[in-house]
């Protein structure tokens, strides 16, 4: 196994101009760990309750996810509930429902510690670093954070952040964290906390790559149909990971070319990702089709 992911897994409750849904297994862990799976071996770490029955276990199987680290307790799965505004733009929560996730300690299997990429998801930055300290030195390690954590627990932040290769974060996160409005500037300043890599994701104006020396840009793809942006970016994560995962890293990093590619390989599935609701595109997506849009953004960014 090539990767380790550590977050949510929950059931999400969904209103877009598109329609609705009551009940479907979401979380950043699931996202992830779905979109990378396409790309190489993943192993999940996260809390459910006794509500998560058999069919929703199948949506790690039937992916070939190791799913050893997916700790079952009483009680009920992690809830939340949204609705989107016309645009898909702005999101209004309606309800979060930490329920078992409230108590979450991850217990990382004594084979999963020896994982060479560990991607940390967006969880409280004290438990990121719980992780952290229970790995054998992986070869990357990567993590998500959000507004939440920025705010409330800035100093265990940093402390987590001094540990991680690479941070995933959109615009609005980046600019909190550094105090910059310039995303160059505040790429900078975070890069300076620890990150080597810093990604920030921009919506529908793509994602941007910082690393010593190098900006890589890559615009978001048009798409016909938007149905439910949820997920998007942890989808982003998982194909930018589960590629990197698929290559080896000698001397001072990942390839150059590697990361660029990686930047787009998470970009087609953040893409896939929105265009049902849930989980429903990136489950039966295949390899070919995959690549197929990945060709897509070659024609898109092509300009010789």
């Amino acid at each position: 196994m090539r990767l380790l992911v550590v977050g949510s897994v929950a059931f999400d409750a969904v209103r877009t101009p598109r329609g609705s849904v009551e009940r479907m297994v979401g979380g950043s862990a699931t996202y992830f760990s779905v979109a990378a799976s396409y790309f190489t071996q993943v192993r999940v770490v996260g809390v459910v309750g006794d509500d998560f029955e058999d069919e929703h276990h199948q949506v790690f199987l039937e992916r070939g996810i190791c799913t050893e680290g997916l700790e079952r307790v009483p009680g009920k799965t992690f809830f939340w509930s949204g609705e989107y505004s016309a645009d898909l733009n702005d999101r209004r929560t309606l309800a979060t429902e930490l329920n078992v996730f409230a108590s979450f300690q991850p217990k990382l299997p004594l084979h999963y510690r020896r994982t060479p990429y560990l991607f940390l998801g967006n969880i409280d930055p004290e438990l990121q670093s719980l992780v952290q300290r229970q790995m054998e030195a992986p070869q990357l390690v990567a993590g998500d954070t959000m507004n939440f954590w920025i705010e409330g627990k800035r100093d265990k932040l940093e402390e987590t952040l001094r540990n991680i290769g690479v941070l995933i974060i959109n615009d609005s996160e980046a600019r909190l964290l550094s105090g910059e409005h310039n995303l160059i500037k505040a790429a900078r300043a975070i890069r300076a906390m620890g990150p080597q890599m810093l990604v920030i994701k921009r919506g529908d104006n793509g994602a941007t790559l910082f690393r010593e020396g190098e900006i890589f840009s890559v615009p978001a793809l048009p798409l016909e149909d938007v149905f439910d942006p949820t997920g998007a970016g942890d989808s982003f994560a998982g194909g930018f990971m589960g590629y990197l995962a698929s290559h080896s890293i000698e001397g001072n990093g990942p390839d150059p070319g590697v990361l660029r590619r990686a930047v787009i390989y998470g970009s087609v599935m953040g893409s896939f990702a929105v265009e049902h609701f849930g989980l429903e595109r990136l489950r039966r997506l295949s390899r070919p089709q995959i690549e197929t849009r990945y060709k897509e953004f070659q024609i898109l960014t092509r300009f010789d």
